[in-house]
């Protein structure tokens, strides 16, 4: 890998200069939150270790790590629904990634739909037990059709 992250010296460097100096958590890895770059809307949540973070500026496509699986991925590389990042951005102290991208394939939920988060716990109601409602009711893939039974790195 050519792009080296710089170690965090100080608060000032890591909030107000330009050294990018990511703070990876005990194992390794940040969060990072994907959203369409057009809408602005959330797509889904994942973790970069400091290889998937490098690929994914050195190539301008995401890449994670699944921390079940425990394994690097290239977002499409098997459904073919391909993060290309239009921005990459992070926050103040550095311990948090933020992708705005456009998506191939209008889909970047391995559940097969548009965004992973497909479904709204109701608030303010009280009632018991707590149900999902779905936000959006037609898959954009078939997941069998895409993944068969290859196992895919974001699931358990």
């Amino acid at each position: 890998m050519s792009g080296e992250f710089s170690p965090r010296r100080s608060v000032e460097q890591v909030e107000e200069g330009t050294d990018l100096a990511p703070k990876f958590d005990a194992d390794g890895l940040i969060p990072a939150v994907t959203t369409d770059h057009a809408t602005g809307e959330v797509l889904m949540h994942a973790y970069m270790n400091a290889e998937a973070l490098r690929l994914t500026i050195e190539t301008g496509e995401a890449h994670y790590f699944s921390r079940s699986r425990r394994v690097l991925w290239h977002k499409g590389a098997t459904s073919g629904l391909v993060q290309k990042v239009r921005e990459l951005l992070i926050d103040d102290d550095q311990d948090c990634i933020w992708l705005r991208a456009d998506v191939s394939g209008g889909a970047s939920c391995h559940v097969g739909y548009r965004s992973c988060f497909y479904r709204r716990v109701p608030v303010g109601s009280g009632d018991k037990p707590f149900e999902l409602e779905f936000t959006e009711s037609e898959k954009v893939f078939d997941p069998e059709a895409v993944y068969g039974d290859a196992p895919n790195p974001t699931r358990l």
